[in-house]
């Protein structure tokens, strides 16, 4: 969907920012954007990759039968940790995917806890971020 330059500069305004801070400018917006969809491209490959690793891990089975324990342990120790590993890859691609959508509807860069403004410095440091300053401090103590 193809916007015109009014509601360019509508989606620019509507992007909040922290008080004292200057408004969304187009070049920022691009450039979060562009970070968003790079990351976003090697995440989906980084995942794809992860995915055939973990079959080929999943189809050597771990039975056991006929096999030294420790090679058994080893195997399994590198499949629990791909696991973990494309969990993580998962999770960061679906971060970067609503990151993206939110762009698009305007609500870039609301905490997702508290509704106000996460704040541009942090936003183009991390823009995946869905929490602000204080939010995410109070979740990490938890």
């Amino acid at each position: 969907m193809a916007t015109t330059k009014s509601g360019d500069e509508a989606l620019l305004a509507a992007l909040p920012v922290l008080d004292g801070e200057d408004p969304w400018t187009a070049e920022e917006v691009a450039e979060v954007r562009e970070a968003l969809t790079s990351e976003r491209d090697r995440l989906r490959e980084a995942v794809a990759k992860a995915e055939a690793e973990i079959s080929e891990l999943m189809t050597e089975g771990s039975d056991g039968a006929g096999k030294d324990p420790a090679d058994v342990g080893s195997s399994n120790f590198e499949r629990d940790q791909e696991l973990s590993l494309h969990a993580n890859q998962r999770n960061m691609l679906d971060q970067t995917e609503q990151a993206l959508k939110a762009l698009d509807a305007g609500t870039y860069g609301l905490c997702e806890n508290c509704g106000k403004p996460i704040g541009k410095a942090r936003l183009e440091a991390f823009p995946r971020a869905t929490m602000c300053v204080s939010c995410k401090q109070r979740q990490e103590r938890r």
